[in-house]
């Protein structure tokens, strides 16, 4: 039962403190009630500044909007109008995927193999996960799955699959209105896509006059290094979904970004209570200001990268027996076990030590790590000892 959060670690109501690698999956990149922006944000709330303005204009929604665009859009050469769909992850994917095909006029959407998108019917149509999928109780319908990266291990070239269809008259696969897809997929076991597999999915859509998605839910606000995590392969996707970590203070808060010319919304088309929540705003202007003028954030992040991949690799190797390999890129990372029911005793036996993860990829098979950004580097060193400690605890009482 937690009861106080600062930074990377949570107390529960018993005065034990853990050590956060879960952040909210995601959610906390910032950490938990960092000081800077909470103060902004009391101090919008003492001020009796508008709290929820449904679609009105607000003081809050015209300086965020301003902010984004001066220090994430114009900085990287991005056009993007934005939408506020609604206050989570899976509104932002739901928007998305409504444009593409009110766009395109045509309703098939490509997803890939341990794709996860989000929980509602739309997006649990272009989700992997049978467990997931299951729970929508109706058939899910005009979603199609591809290979992702490396899924067939190299056994045959990119896309040979997809293109082929795309190009036979007679395949069965309708011409798709999208293609989404998240560069690391975090839900689906920290799965990591290649620059060049991404470059060749923005050329493959490119021929094909197809709109590309990135999902960058939870691996954008600057998880994988760059604020963007599509930035590194050097693309510029058609529609882009951000939410999580976009307050930076965890409130609730996503947006649709797309191409200028793609806003064919109708008045009022695409609507909801909750469309840009202004305290939000607020966190998210001082976390663009705090952390994302300069790259001081992105080169911090990929140096504490390298710090957890040098210290997974020896744990790997230290349990060569029971570990399948590392994976990941910035503050994502994921250590794949053998034995799918590993995975679970390990988080279990971190939590027992002080250490909170959770695990991911579709066995549940991965041991996933998501500290926040602003993690020292000492409590890093910490959590990867704990996690070494508890692989050689469970592996003294599993045969592995």
């Amino acid at each position: 039962m937690f009861s106080t959060a600062r930074g990377s670690h949570m107390t529960d109501e018993n005065g034990k403190t853990y050590l956060d690698f879960f952040a909210g999956a995601g959610t906390l990149n910032y950490g938990h009630n960092n000081p800077q922006l909470k103060q902004r944000l009391m101090d919008y709330f003492a001020s009796d500044a508008v709290v929820h303005g449904l679609d009105m204009y607000t003081v809050a929604k015209r300086d965020f909007l301003d902010r984004f665009n001066e220090l994430v859009l114009a900085p990287r050469g991005l056009d993007y109008k934005i939408q506020f769909p609604g206050p989570a992850g899976n509104h932002s994917v739901e928007a998305a995927l409504k444009l593409a095909r009110k766009y395109t006029g045509r309703e098939s959407v490509i997803s890939f193999t341990n794709a996860f998108h989000g929980m509602t019917l739309g997006a649990l149509a272009v989700t992997g996960n049978t467990m997931k999928r299951h729970g929508a109780g109706v058939p899910l319908g005009h979603g199609v799955a591809m290979p992702y990266d490396n899924y067939l291990d190299g056994r045959t070239p990119d896309f040979l699959l997809l293109e082929t269809m795309l190009d036979d008259s007679g395949s069965g696969l309708d011409k798709p209105a999208a293609v989404i897809v998240e560069t690391v997929q975090g839900e689906g076991g920290i799965n990591v896509a290649t620059a060049e597999w991404l470059r060749g999915l923005a050329d493959l859509c490119k021929r094909h006059d197809i709109l590309l998605i990135v999902d960058d839910v939870q691996m954008g606000c600057g998880r994988t290094g760059a604020f963007f995590s599509f930035e590194e392969a050097g693309i510029k996707p058609d529609i882009v979904c951000l939410s999580k970590s976009l307050s930076g203070y965890g409130l609730p808060f996503a947006i649709t970004l797309m191409r200028r010319d793609l806003d064919v919304w109708e008045p009022g088309e695409h609507n909801g209570t909750f469309r840009g929540f202004n305290p939000a705003f607020i966190t998210a202007i001082a976390a663009l200001e705090d952390y994302w003028i300069g790259e001081g954030m992105e080169k911090q992040t990929l140096a504490k990268g390298e710090r957890v991949e040098r210290a997974l690799n020896a744990i790997a190797l230290e349990h060569a027996g029971a570990v399948d390999g590392v994976r990941g890129r910035g503050l994502a990372w994921g250590l794949v076990m053998r034995d799918a029911e590993v995975a679970p005793r390990v988080c279990a036996e971190a939590f027992d030590r002080g250490l909170l993860m959770e695990t991911s990829g579709p066995e549940s098979e991965v041991v996933k790590l998501l500290p926040p950004l602003t993690t020292t580097e000492a409590e890093l060193d910490q959590g990867l000892e704990i996690i070494a400690e508890s692989l050689r605890a469970v592996r003294e009482t599993v045969v592995v």
